[in-house]
Parts: structure tokens; sequence; C-alpha cells
């Protein structure tokens, strides 16, 4: 999935809630993780402030609208070690923040924790409804509908997830996000594959595998890519190549899906066959999560 809504572009997607500014004018905000933290107002970024508050941001547009602990927003910030100011610090961000946003988005402390209200991780949004379309649109066997839209979730991408925030809570989103981006690409690849598309997405999959020596799955698609564009050989060599990694790091064989293909490579069989393909659109039969 490409994420957004069918039929428009990613860009053409409303872009958020409507908000009233410090100076009293109105716009729409969006708000966007995929990448480095931003705000945009009228498609104009606004400043956030330093980077703490802007973390702070980050981990309450995360709780979509439910609150945080006083005490859950100092842990996902500063972990076991808060300074010794730390309230003071978090009613600074705080404040700033809704300075920052203006009136429209709501930043008040319920009893029970911090909520923000008004404003959302709009690309967040767009991924999910976008993962959901792919995924409705793989089980329907729309294969090209499904590729299509899980390409437009990947450009919804602008860098790592909350990039340049180093806060315990959004590294450990980060590396979360990190998953779930690379289990929609890898069906993007997959899907493009089964519509015939094998050799123009050999030179992606080599420089993926080589970004993610040890994940199978890129390596199963690249041999099936190179056996699919009439290079067997070289889908044999990359096969002994993780093989080597695999056992080297891990000191562990290839999976099942890896010596599969392996085995049908070495017996020569065609690279359509049944049981060669990646699987019907998203995934090749890998449920993508839409959250």
């Amino acid at each position: 999935m490409g994420e957004g809504t069918s039929g428009a572009s990613a860009a053409s997607v409303t872009t958020g809630s409507v908000t009233t500014g410090p100076t009293g004018a109105t716009g729409a905000l969006r708000c966007e993780l995929l990448g480095p933290l931003r705000a945009l107002r009228d498609g104009v970024e606004i400043p956030l402030g330093p980077p703490k508050q802007r973390a702070v941001l980050a981990v309450l547009l995360l709780q979509e609208g439910r609150p945080i602990s006083y005490d859950g927003l100092v842990e996902a910030l500063w972990g076991g070690a808060p300074p010794v100011h730390v309230r003071n610090l978090v009613q600074k961000y705080v404040s700033g923040l809704r300075r920052a946003l203006g009136d429209g988005a709501e930043l008040a402390w319920t009893g029970s924790g911090y909520r923000l209200t008004g404003v959302q991780a709009d690309d967040l949004r767009q991924r999910r409804e976008l993962v959901a379309e792919a995924v409705a649109a793989r089980d329907t066997g729309e294969l090209s509908r499904a590729t299509e839209l899980a390409g437009r979730a990947e450009e919804l991408w602008r860098g790592e997830f909350a990039e340049g925030l180093q806060v315990p809570y959004l590294a450990a989103e980060r590396l979360r996000w990190a998953e779930k981006r690379l289990t929609v690409l890898e069906a993007r690849l997959a899907g493009q594959i089964d519509l015939g598309h094998s050799f123009e997405y050999v030179h992606e999959l080599v420089r993926l595998v080589a970004a993610h020596p040890l994940r199978e799955r890129l390596s199963e698609l690249l041999m099936l890519a190179l056996h699919r564009a009439g290079r067997p050989a070289d889908a044999l060599t990359a096969y002994e190549a993780v093989r080597q990694r695999l056992a080297e790091a891990m000191g562990a064989d290839p999976g099942p899906g890896l010596r599969s293909l392996h085995a049908r490579i070495l017996r020569q069989e065609p690279a359509s066959a049944p049981g060669v393909s990646t699987g019907v659109a998203v995934g090749g039969g890998v449920r993508v999560a839409v959250d």
C-alpha cells in the first residue's frame, strides 16, 4: 500500500484538521511522522521548538487522542533517568506546543494525563487507509491496483520514522515502523514481480538485500526476480550468498521459503510455475498490518 484514499494521489488526500493560529488566522493543520516530525498550516511548516518539545508532540500524536500520564510522558522522553527539574521542563514543553499549534489543537490535562485532540498524524492515517485498501484489493484478485496502492504508501515516507528525535519511546517506535515499512515494501515488490516486471526490479532488490542482508524475504524476492528474468544461475548464487550470511551471523539455515524456491530452480522448473509465484498481490500470502 500506498497510503491515502482510493482514486486520488497521496498529495491530494484531505490533509488534517482546521485550526486557529496564535494570530487568529485559520488554516488546515497537518502533522506528519513518516520522516522528520513536521506540522504544516496551509502547507507552510510551522516552528515546533527544541527537540524535546518536538518529541512531546510526537509522543502525544501517537496516543491518537488518548491521555498519557505525567509519569508515562516522562518515561517516554527520558526513560529511567529524568533530569532534576523534569516537571518544569514538561510544563515548559507543553506550553510551547500550545502556542505553536494554536487554538484548533487542544493539549489539555485531563486529571489522568495529557491529551492532544484536534490534530492527528495525517500521514499515518493515510497509510492505514491505503494499506487497508491494498489488502482488500489483493483479496479480490486486483493485483495491479493492490501494487499501485502499496507504491503510494511507500511515497509517504520522507525518511526514518520521527527522524532525529532521540528519546526512548520514539526509538522503540522507530524500530517497529521500520519493520512495517519493509513489510509493505516487500509486498509491493512481490506484486510487481507477479505482474511480470522482474527485470525492472532486480537492481532495487540487490540494493535492499545489501541493506538488509539477513532478511530472508528480500533474498527470496531477489532470487525469484532473477529466475523470472532468465538468470537462474544468478538466482542460485544469491541463494548461496544468503545461506552463508545466515550461517555466519546466526548459525542458521535458510527458512522454508528460500529452500523451496532454491529446490525449484535446481529442478529447472519454469519461472512461472505454480508455487514459485510470490502469491497474489500484496504480500504474497503475508498478512500486512494496517495499524
